[in-house]
């Protein structure tokens, strides 16, 4: 429906798109995804025939967009802007009327199929009882919805939105989103630049992700949504993880790389130990993990981090091969942590290592014998060779020369 072929833009004298291509098939979202300042609204204006671009084509429904006029290229393309300036004090209902303009000639009056087409905008984005207020009046968020309901009303089979959620809150940004859905459900095309990753991985079909003015990677949300792209376009460390409840790419950002480059071996399950594996590896340590149960969070953090993971089935015993695969690991770790309680197979792993940190729970009490810490501050304890000291574990059964010292977990 939409093919955007070398697209390449100037402003100003100033390039802000290069070569881009892009392609949004019918009934489907497509997702703009990439840093401020990237080129997302520039190649949005294009696709509207807001502005010419300079090299390149542009073709919707198998028209070529340069070459409409402009009531023609309205009946075939609404947008949806991020803000907008109404100077005039219009009512809700005026303001939504406005998208039927394409469809009428200089003198026509609105009939009948306007005013429906007006009403099920409205409907469509719950706004009916704002009908006769003043669009002055109206919320930030309320405004959004008004200019949604704008285009809805201009009845196209494309819908260009810019950040169609950045002024809503997150009940009616995640509304707004099974709207489009809905929408292409029947047949309509929608191209949005979302700003939310996690927004735009679970409501988009594909993501077109632009930095520089320049298109970096195009595909399904999972393909595109890759740690070493992200780092690329944003130059931020992040992990990308499966959302346990809707199955879409979830990303989480995190501080830049640490240079510490401890060998970190780590033993233990669950958030805590999820969170210790990020906090290490952007504190630059190269970290394995194991044996953990398959499917644990911990372990798809690791794996998202690309740390050598040792998984092993949930609920059953551990193959001894795999004792043996994170032993050797430990054995050439600097150090080995454990978090949280002893489980049947961190003794023979721990063994192999003689420098272990183990990180505990505080007490009901609050009260420990032993340093606090925490998992923030977990990197110094590691690479501080003065924190070590032969202090052992309550209880630990481990013994010879290994050296343990232990660090209570703080909330």
């Amino acid at each position: 429906m939409v093919v955007a072929e070398g697209v390449g833009v100037s402003l100003g004298g100033q390039r802000i798109l290069e070569s881009v291509d892009l392609r949004a098939g019918r009934g489907t979202v497509t997702g703009l995804v990439g840093p401020n300042g990237a080129g997302k609204t520039t190649l949005l204006r294009a696709l509207q025939a807001g502005i010419e671009p300079d090299d390149g084509t542009i073709r919707v429904a198998d028209e070529r967009l340069q070459e409409l006029s402009t009531q023609r290229a309205a009946r075939l393309v609404a947008s949806v802007p991020q803000e907008t300036a109404l100077s005039f004090d219009f009512s809700v209902k005026e303001t939504i009327e406005m998208g039927r303009t394409p469809h009428l000639s200089r003198f026509d009056t609105p009939g009948q199929e306007d005013r429906v087409a007006v009403e099920e905008a409205m409907q469509q984005t719950q706004l009916t009882q704002f009908a006769d207020r003043s669009i002055q009046t109206v919320s930030g968020g309320e405004r959004q919805r008004v200019l949604l309901a704008r285009a809805l009303a201009q009845e196209t089979p494309v819908l260009l939105l810019d950040e169609p959620t950045a002024s809503l809150d997150i009940s009616h940004a995640v509304e707004t989103l099974e709207l489009l859905r809905e929408l292409v459900g029947d047949g309509k095309t929608a191209v949005a630049a979302i700003h939310d990753l996690d927004l735009a991985a679970r409501f988009c079909d594909r993501l077109v992700l632009i930095a520089g003015g320049q298109v970096r990677a195009a595909g399904l949300p999972g393909e595109v949504l890759d740690r070493d792209t992200l780092r690329d376009a944003f130059g931020a460390e992040a992990i990308v993880t499966d959302d346990p409840v809707t199955g879409a790419p979830r990303v989480t950002t995190l501080p830049s790389r640490g240079e510490t480059g401890e060998r970190v071996h780590l033993i233990g399950r669950g958030e805590k130990t999820a969170k210790v594996v990020a906090t290490l590896v952007t504190a630059g340590h190269e970290v394995t993990i194991g044996p953990v149960p398959d499917g644990d969070i911990a372990a798809t953090t690791a794996t998202g981090f690309d740390c050598e993971t040792v998984t092993a089935p949930p609920f059953s015993t551990v193959d001894p091969a795999l004792v043996d695969r994170a032993t050797t690991l430990a054995a050439a770790a600097d150090v080995a942590v454990r978090v949280g309680p002893e489980m049947n197979q961190s003794e023979a792993v721990l063994r192999a290592t003689d420098r272990v940190v183990c990180v505990g729970e505080l007490t009901e009490s609050g009260e420990s014998t032993h340093p606090a810490a925490t998992v923030d501050n977990l990197s110094e304890v590691i690479t501080e060779n003065s924190s070590w000291s032969s202090v052992r574990e309550p209880r630990s059964r481990l013994s010879g020369t290994t050296r343990v010292i232990t660090f209570y977990l703080v909330a």
